[in-house]
């Protein structure tokens, strides 16, 4: 089954292609790193059962056995430090990776959840968790609060104080860092090992898999769209090599005409996007308003000539179990000719 079930056509509108109907969330967490960190820096959830992708799973074991368990024995986090080998630790959950609280709903583990960041925003339930606040460099009293016995972050520098602090006063810790596509299958089987449900973990993420090799399958002969991806606007940045979404882009059938930068998120100029050309170019509403007013923008046959894809970052602003869903509604939005041909949602 693909984990891709509520993803609705896009439309066409004075030249703008949406990825999917209704307004996105204003909130992106991987946007939001990316500013943070520059600056000063996709199966679906939703507020449907996240039981639904893994049904046959409350019916059998949680356990993939002793080699499992002896590979997690040396694994280490992107801190260093020891991951958990079994659920021991997984009592109280605080969740303060906005990818690693999807996750955690969608195999069924919610009920552990004590707390998450303030970002943490799907699926809608989510949002009914006590906040600890930020999730990067974190209010560790706000967190300790809590009584967590796991700590998950992301593994920014910022927040390595914060591990380090939650770690003296004997929580466990698990700092990861998902910026890519394998990072996100690698860290949903070390997130279901944790909690003892690895079955789930895993089906979850095959299901990821198999979505995003259907899609890749349908795009592969088809002709490519260069497209910008714009995730800030002053300065400018865009989406460079080391994003999941010049992943997405690719499976798409798209190319990233900056891909060709290692960053995630490289600063660039106006006159550098206008000399690239794109096809199109990628951008929230909001964001879409501001490039249109902007003389300089108009510089950008894109801009000028109104080739948008309308971004959803509540779909495609984290690593996680929407990675799916993203990549089909990039398809779409870039070859409608072949929707289809596409996974059904």
């Amino acid at each position: 089954m693909f984990l891709v079930t509520t993803l609705r056509n896009g439309d066409r509108r004075a030249g703008t292609t949406r990825l999917a109907h209704g307004a996105g969330s204003p909130f992106a967490f991987v946007y939001g790193l990316l500013g943070a960190f520059a600056l000063a820096t996709v199966g679906c959830a939703g507020s449907e059962s996240p039981n639904k992708f893994v049904a046959d799973a409350t019916a059998k074991t949680d356990s993939l056995g002793a080699s499992a368990a002896s590979a997690a024995s040396v694994a280490t986090d992107d801190f260093g430090r020891p991951l958990p080998i079994d659920a021991t630790f997984a009592a109280r959950i605080v969740s303060l990776n906005p990818a690693a609280t999807e996750l955690l709903f969608t195999i069924g583990a919610s009920d552990r959840l004590v707390g998450r960041s303030a970002w943490d925003e799907y699926p809608n339930a989510a949002t009914q968790i006590p906040s600890a606040g930020d999730g990067i460099r974190p209010n560790v009293e706000a967190v300790l609060a809590l009584k967590p016995t796991l700590v998950i972050l992301y593994a920014a520098a910022e927040n390595r104080t914060a591990a380090e602090a939650l770690e003296r006063a004997g929580v466990k810790t698990m700092s990861i860092r998902v910026d890519g596509i394998a990072q996100f299958m690698k860290f949903t089987e070390q997130l279901g090992i944790a909690v003892g449900l690895q079955y789930r973990a895993r089906a979850v993420r095959d299901s990821v898999t198999r979505t995003l090799d259907a899609v890749r399958r349908v795009t592969r002969d088809a002709a490519v769209v260069r497209a910008v991806w714009p995730v800030w606007q002053s300065p400018v940045m865009v989406i460079g090599h080391g994003s999941y979404l010049d992943e997405l882009l690719e499976i798409a059938g798209g190319k990233n005409i900056f891909s060709d930068l290692e960053s995630p998120s490289p600063q660039v100029s106006i006159e550098e996007i206008a000399r690239r050309n794109p096809d199109v170019i990628i951008a929230g509403s909001d964001s879409q308003i501001k490039m249109r007013a902007a003389p300089a923008w108009k510089s950008v046959a894109a801009v000028r000539k109104a080739r948008w894809i309308t971004d959803r970052p509540d779909i495609t602003g984290r690593p996680s179990v929407v990675l799916g869903m993203a990549a089909v509604m990039l398809a779409r939005a870039l070859h409608p000719e072949l929707a289809t041909a596409l996974p059904p949602v």
